[in-house]
């Protein structure tokens, strides 16, 4: 279940729902949330995971629209926090999903350190041949199209409608955009995996629970962030001529 508001009475309701039909035989995702408290009530009503982020998607405006939302690595913290607390008190272990906030392949690493158990992104495997949009050429680039529920586009009403048309909700919470064609998955993804093996070894993990236990995250400057990419040089702009 997928909500720019999943701390509801709705969602439960479908939980409940769902539970009294087909027991524990369907898995359920509940969300989304972005504090302990969402994840709690989530839990308490039986969600098998709960996905995490407001607002943080490349195609999402909700945080522009409705002023709701909050930072990625923000939720995910007191989100984990309240898994881990929920795990012992209960025994029972509620996986976290990352919504949102990948912008770098370094970004997944981050969020799976942060205590995730898994991500979504949707931007990322928008841009290949196995996502279902056209491939378009806008000037001299290569693009897919990418739009989100929210968006006009989509024409979903039904997930923002308060019932009737004087509360009905019209407005978008997403935008209708193009992103820059990759080609085919497989090469892509293999070294965005690599690169998660690769910082999971600097950490001294080989799995995700090592990599949550083992992980050191740190506040870190704007003057912290220029530093960690290529600066005082003047880069060599590849001459792909040749190819032609």
């Amino acid at each position: 279940m997928d909500s720019s508001d999943g701390y509801s009475i709705w969602q439960k309701k479908t939980i409940e729902f769902v539970r009294e039909r087909y027991g524990d035989n369907v898995k359920i995702g509940a969300g989304n949330v972005v504090d302990a408290e969402g994840f709690r009530y989530l839990a308490d009503a039986g969600a098998d995971f709960i996905k995490v982020g407001v607002g943080g998607g490349s195609i999402c405006i909700t945080r522009e629209t409705k002023g709701i939302g909050r930072g990625q690595a923000s939720a995910l913290i007191d989100v984990v926090n309240e898994r881990n607390k929920y795990f012992e008190e209960t025994g029972v272990y509620i996986p976290v999903c990352s919504d949102g906030g990948i912008v770098h392949d370094h970004h997944i690493t981050i969020a799976l350190a942060l205590g995730a158990d898994f991500v979504m992104m949707g931007r990322y495997f928008a841009r290949f041949d196995e996502s279902p949009t056209r491939v378009l050429k806008i000037g001299n680039n290569y693009v897919k199209e990418y739009w989100g529920e929210g968006s006009n586009r989509a024409k979903n009403w039904q997930r923002y409608d308060l019932g009737g048309n004087k509360d009905k909700l019209s407005f978008e919470e997403g935008v209708d955009s193009y992103i820059p064609y990759a080609g085919p998955l497989k090469d892509t993804l293999d070294v965005t995996i690599l690169k998660i093996k690769s910082t999971m070894c600097n950490c001294g993990a080989v799995t995700l629970q090592e990599l949550h236990e083992k992980a050191r995250l740190t506040l870190v400057s704007d003057v912290s962030i220029s530093e960690g990419k290529a600066h005082d040089v003047i880069l060599k702009e590849i001459d792909n001529s040749y190819q032609n």
